[in-house]
């Protein structure tokens, strides 16, 4: 067993303080890997709050809960078997660390659809002990190589390659499997975490971007993203120039909002895809919407492991990072407190040799 430290949220209050846990030993086919950075996204604050129990989660939050799921590190040590990576290797773990690897799904490199479920980075069962799996708001991780990704990008940029891992491949798999790109017009519906990479992401495949907000603040800041046109999604008038226009809406909107002023938007045949998961329902859209286009409401979760690296490999190519304000764990409760009111630019990445200097180490 490996000694850890990290900090994990006790009960639903949410509050996350220092924390010392074992991880596994290795099996044939792990590595254990230094976490060097690991971002924080919107779903590790629905799960320290519990706020997610009896939805995405049917059997609540299991506390402690380490939360973090965009993890870059370096490899310290390798299993029997392991094949493929050495020690001193950068590296990347996502939101999943294990699935079944054999059902159709999983086959197809889809495992974040597998069909006897993924194992997510934390609060999920571990496929062996069932016991539950921590997060990367930790020093280290221990993870089977089939869900360990090469990191191609410069260490220097390792911090804000880490957000790539989940809001960057939750934009890259509706963006690929949508078919984005030359002569297709991709909207973008909220401008945050999840939102800018989009952008971003659409801009590179060379696709004409929308970029939708509420917050006319948000109107430069969308262009220097890489957007073509940007809508003030409360302006009618700005809605009504962009009606059946569009061949794609990627919709990262977490909270519950009328989806049918955005499914007017669409082309004949156009695809909304919801990626934003709020803590409840959205008001049910208007069927005519859908019918008289023939128009399609989908959803997109996360990415498999293969378009996962094809995401980490082009950013690396095209110099595609997250925009990023870098944070010592201490100060997770505020980056917290500020995420919750979109007070950041665009994705909070935690330092972990901050835990050298905190009650955790």
């Amino acid at each position: 067993m490996y000694q850890a430290q990290g900090y994990a949220a006790q009960s639903s209050s949410g509050h996350l303080e220092p924390f010392t846990f074992a991880r596994r030993d290795l099996r044939e086919n792990d590595l254990l890997i230094d976490i060097l950075y690991c971002g924080v996204c919107h779903s590790d604050l629905h799960t320290a709050r519990g706020e997610w129990d009896g939805t995405v989660y049917a059997n609540g939050t299991l506390y402690p809960a380490i939360p973090g799921h965009e993890i870059v590190g370096r490899v310290r040590s390798l299993g029997s078997a392991v094949n493929g990576f050495r020690i001193g290797d950068l590296v990347a773990v996502g939101t999943m660390v294990d699935s079944c690897r054999s059902c159709t799904n999983c086959k197809r490199g889809l495992e974040q659809f597998c069909q006897q479920g993924a194992t997510w980075t934390y609060n999920a069962p571990d496929r062996v002990t069932g016991e539950n799996t921590y997060g990367g708001y930790s020093n280290l991780i221990v993870v089977r190589q089939e869900f360990v990704l090469p990191v191609s990008h410069p260490e220097s940029q390792l911090a804000a390659v880490a957000p790539l891992l989940c809001a960057g491949i939750t934009m890259w798999s509706p963006l690929r499997h949508w078919n984005a790109g030359p002569g297709k017009r991709a909207g973008i519906v909220g401008i945050g975490g999840l939102g800018h990479m989009g952008i971003k992401l659409a801009h590179a495949l060379g696709a004409h971007v929308v970029a939708f907000t509420t917050s006319e603040g948000k109107r430069h800041d969308a262009f220097a993203l890489g957007a073509d046109e940007v809508v003030l999604s409360t302006n009618s008038g700005e809605m009504a120039k962009q009606a059946g226009s569009l061949d794609l809406i990627i919709n990262s909107v977490a909270v519950p909002h009328d989806l049918d002023p955005y499914l007017s938007l669409l082309s004949l045949d156009g695809t909304m895809a919801l990626v934003g998961v709020p803590a409840e329902s959205h008001p049910s859209p208007t069927a005519t919407n859908l019918i008289f286009g023939r128009r399609s409401l989908a959803g997109s979760l996360v990415g498999g492991i293969p378009e996962t690296q094809d995401l980490l490999d082009f950013s690396a190519e095209h110099a595609i990072l997250a925009d990023i304000e870098t944070i010592p764990i201490d100060r997770i409760e505020d980056a917290f407190g500020r995420m919750a009111r979109s007070d950041v630019k665009y994705r909070f990445v935690i330092d972990m040799q901050s835990l050298n200097h905190t009650g955790g180490a």
